[in-house]
């Protein structure tokens, strides 16, 4: 009985820790994001001139986890093999799978920022 008391209060005490440091690591969080959105240029490694996804598959890896979380995994990658074209910062991901349609998706390199999502029929001109 002494035991299962000893076992109950180190369990109490770890969560009531782990509540604490939920709030801690939250309230850094919030003051993280406050100070990036209002000082957006100060130590941040993004300058939106130098690209941060510099090959394609960095692009995919960036791409795949958002287009399966849309439009599920399995139907996304029934479209492999993907065809990925970059254009002045831009990778431009389409799957060529046509018949049941296919996604697109526009990321720009130097920031990672999707600029476009679609999915439909073969996207032409």
């Amino acid at each position: 009985m002494k035991y299962l008391f000893f076992i109950i209060l180190l369990f109490s005490l770890n969560c009531n820790s782990q509540n604490k440091n939920n709030i801690l690591e939250r309230e850094y969080a919030k003051r993280e994001l406050k100070n990036a959105l209002q000082y957006p240029k100060f130590d941040n490694r993004i300058d939106n001139k130098t690209n941060i996804i510099t090959d394609s598959i960095i692009a995919i890896k960036v791409a795949e986890p958002v287009l399966f979380n849309l439009y599920g995994k399995e139907h996304i990658e029934k479209q492999k093999p993907y065809e990925i074209i970059f254009v002045e910062n831009y990778w431009i991901i389409f799957g060529t799978n046509k018949s049941n349609g296919n996604f697109l998706i526009i990321i720009d390199a130097r920031n990672s920022k999707i600029i476009r999502i679609a999915h439909g029929e073969y996207f032409e001109d």
